[in-house]
C-alpha cells in the first residue's frame, strides 16, 4: 500500500509538472483577455490598446486626457473590438481603485495589467526643486505598484493573468540630466524582478518592457526642461512598433525585453565595462 501510494504521488507530480511545463510552452492567447492600460491617450498605450483590441482583447483605456481616449476607443469599436474608457489619474488613489472596481463590472475580471503610464524632465538634479522628483515617482512608481498591488485579486482569479510594466533602458543604466526619471524606472526593474518570483505561486507572471528613445510624446509633456536641448533622436523607435514587440513578448511569456540594439550594447557596456560607460556618459550623456 505505502509502494502503490508512493509511486500515485510521483506520477501526479510527474504530471503537474508536464502541465507546468506545456503551459509555458505554449503562447498566451490574447483573445478574450480582459486588459487595463494606463497612459492609454497616447504613444506606447495607445497603440498597445489597439493592437490588443485586433487579437481579441477586451481593452479598459485610462489616462487624463478624455477627448483622446474617446477617439481611441471609438477607433477600436469601429474595428470591431471592445473598448471602455476611464479618464483619471493613476497618481490618485481613488482613481485606481475605481478602474479596478470598473474591470470587474464591465469584463468581470483583469487578466492583463499594463502600467504605462510615465512621466519625466529634464535638467541637472542640483537646480531642480524637491517637488520634481516626488512628482515624478508618484506617477512612475507608487502608481505602478500600488495599482497592481490593488489589482492583483483579481489578476490571481484570471485567465493566464500577466502583469506588464513599460520601463525604460535607462532603468538599467543612468543618463545624466534625466536623473529622477531614472530612478524611478531603477525602482520599476527592481520592483518588478521581486514581484516576478514572489507571484509565481499565484501563477501571475511579470513582464519588464524596456524601449530606448521612443517617437512619442514623451518629451513634449515632460513636466520640466531645463537644458534647451531637443531630445528627439532621428531614428527613435516607433510607438507602434514598440507595442508590437510588447504584444509578441506578452503572447511569448517573456519576463524582459530590452527593444534595441542599442540599449542592449549600453546595457552590456555598464555590467561589463562600468567605468568605460560612466566615462563615455559623462562625456557624451549631457
Amino acid at each position: 500500500m505505502v509502494v502503490a501510494w508512493s509511486d500515485n504521488l510521483r506520477r501526479f507530480k510527474l504530471v503537474k509538472s508536464l502541465n507546468r511545463t506545456a503551459k509555458f510552452m505554449a503562447k498566451r492567447d490574447i483573445s478574450g483577455k480582459s486588459v487595463l492600460i494606463t497612459g492609454a491617450s497616447s504613444g506606447i498605450g495607445w497603440h498597445l490598446a489597439v493592437q490588443l483590441a485586433a487579437q481579441g482583447a477586451r481593452v479598459m483605456i485610462c489616462a487624463r486626457r478624455k477627448e483622446r481616449l474617446d477617439e481611441l476607443a471609438r477607433q477600436i469599436t469601429a474595428a470591431g473590438g471592445t473598448a471602455v474608457v476611464f479618464a483619471g489619474d493613476v497618481a490618485d488613489e481613488a482613481c485606481r481603485r475605481q478602474l479596478v472596481d470598473l474591470c470587474q463590472r464591465e469584463f468581470g475580471g483583469l487578466d492583463i495589467l499594463v502600467n504605462n503610464a510615465g512621466i519625466g524632465a529634464m535638467g541637472r538634479f542640483d537646480e531642480a526643486r524637491p517637488e520634481r522628483l516626488r512628482q515624478i515617482f508618484e506617477v512612475n512608481f507608487f502608481a505602478l505598484a500600488e495599482l497592481i498591488r490593488i489589482g492583483l485579486p483579481l489578476l490571481k482569479r484570471g485567465d493566464d493573468p500577466i502583469v506588464v510594466n513599460i520601463s525604460s533602458v535607462l532603468g538599467h543604466r543612468g543618463a545624466p540630466l534625466k536623473s529622477e526619471y531614472c530612478a524611478s524606472k531603477f525602482a520599476v526593474h527592481g520592483f518588478s524582478d521581486s514581484i516576478r518570483a514572489e507571484f509565481a505561486a499565484d501563477g501571475v507572471e511579470v513582464l519588464l518592457v524596456s524601449p530606448s528613445t521612443t517617437d512619442s510624446e514623451f518629451f513634449d509633456a515632460s513636466i520640466e526642461d531645463q537644458t534647451n536641448k531637443d531630445w528627439k533622436k532621428r531614428g527613435a523607435m516607433s510607438p507602434e512598433a514598440v507595442a508590437a514587440r510588447t504584444v509578441r513578448a506578452i503572447r511569448k511569456r517573456r519576463h524582459e525585453i530590452i527593444l534595441t540594439c542599442g540599449g542592449r550594447i549600453l546595457v552590456w557596456l555598464d555590467r561589463l565595462i562600468p567605468g568605460l560607460a560612466n566615462r563615455l556618459m559623462a562625456k557624451f550623456g549631457q
